[in-house]
């Protein structure tokens, strides 16, 4: 049986959200960011025909484009209004996989059988742009690499069906950096030696490009030749990763235990950014000296930086710790994971902190978790005072 995938987009997101609460916005060059110092988390087509990109500086931005507008971006919006379209989603298809905050894996193998493939998907994105007001834009194909593809050829507001025998011809003509996994250094090494589009890569020999980039040469040639088996993985709220800390000595030093709920977020932290993860719940858990256990939760927007996440998580525990006793352990677990990269957590500040974040990332990858660190949260192996 012919698989069947659909990967869903919604277009320009954020500006879509931001137009949604004001439709004076709504036709102009447009820049969601964090103010003239920050980077541009996205922009509206018009601001994209003067070739205004994503992460790009907005001062520089605001040079192509002396005309745009620049707003903040509101994290708190973009992340409802992603739930919003995740239920609808959840509701009717089968086999959903939520790849970021704003886009989506849908396995519906088997579906032509009682509906029709294309019309089901048709249908399901109208439902959404009615129901939500963002426009959405797919592409319907056989495996994860030609639907994500098409969904970007398709743009804006485009619908494409990419059958197994146009798989091939479709892809032939396009640049190599259509492929997802083709990023900037990739595309250089491989147009250094004539490489440029998806045809010429699929004619290479495998032996060739394994011995060029290892073992992504060979998952490239794939990807060129239409192939890739990887499954839709269902999303769950479930997905999470956590730490936690049992003291040698229980205690009530109240600032020694942030100070260790500050290191144990930037541990964490660091790992959903490696691992380009976001989440969206932070559970904070405290064990007192008699084994009581308690935990507290709360819902935040789609978040992996340090900052905003130790703000959170210090919150919790002020409301969390009222019993005054002396305290065993700490944990602190992040769910509700979706991936995206950490830049559109960064709104409300500079270039600078981007900047900030990157070298500490870099420096982390180097040398290790510990090479580099905040103050507060620098020594966990220190024994809180009792």
């Amino acid at each position: 049986m012919e698989r069947a995938i659909v990967h869903m987009d919604l277009d320009t997101f954020f500006v879509s959200c931001a137009r949604l609460q004001n439709s004076e916005l709504n036709g102009i060059p447009l820049i969601v960011g964090g103010g003239e110092r920050g980077v541009v988390a996205s922009c509206s087509y018009e601001a994209r025909y003067f070739g205004v990109r994503a992460a790009m500086p907005i001062k520089m931005a605001l040079q192509l484009c002396p005309q745009a507008k620049v707003i903040k971006g509101d994290m708190e919006l973009f992340s409802n209004k992603s739930h919003e379209v995740t239920q609808i989603i959840e509701e009717r298809a089968p086999v959903v996989e939520k790849a970021s905050i704003d886009e989506f894996y849908l396995d519906i193998t088997g579906m032509d059988k009682f509906y029709g493939c294309y019309k089901f998907t048709e249908e399901l994105t109208a439902k959404i742009t009615k129901e939500t007001g963002l426009p959405i834009s797919f592409a319907l194909s056989v495996n994860k690499t030609v639907s994500k593809i098409g969904t970007g050829e398709g743009k804006p507001k485009g619908n494409l069906e990419i059958p197994e025998a146009m798989v091939q011809p479709f892809l032939n003509p396009l640049s190599i950096r259509k492929i997802p996994m083709v990023g900037e250094v990739t595309f250089n090494l491989l147009s250094r030696i004539g490489i440029r589009n998806i045809q010429t890569l699929s004619e290479m020999p495998q032996p060739y490009l394994q011995k060029l980039l290892g073992k992504n040469g060979l998952d490239l040639w794939k990807k060129a030749n239409g192939i890739d088996n990887n499954p839709v993985e269902p999303y769950t709220e479930r997905k999470s990763i956590s730490t936690e800390n049992t003291f040698d000595q229980d205690t009530f030093d109240i600032r020694m235990l942030k100070f260790v709920l500050i290191g144990m977020v930037e541990k964490l932290a660091y790992q959903l950014r490696s691992e380009q993860w976001l989440t969206s719940t932070v559970v904070v858990k405290i064990r007192y000296n008699n084994f009581d256990t308690e935990t507290r939760q709360c819902q935040i927007p789609y978040a992996s930086c340090d900052h905003v996440l130790i703000k959170y998580v210090l919150e919790l525990f002020e409301k969390l710790y009222q019993r005054r006793m002396r305290i065993r352990l700490v944990g602190i677990r992040f769910s509700g994971l979706v991936r995206g990269d950490y830049q559109i957590n960064l709104f409300e500040d500079t270039v600078e902190m981007l900047s900030l974040y990157q070298a500490m990332d870099r420096i982390k990858n180097r040398f290790g978790y510990d090479a580099v660190a905040r103050c507060a949260g620098a020594d966990l192996k220190k024994k809180p005072t009792s």
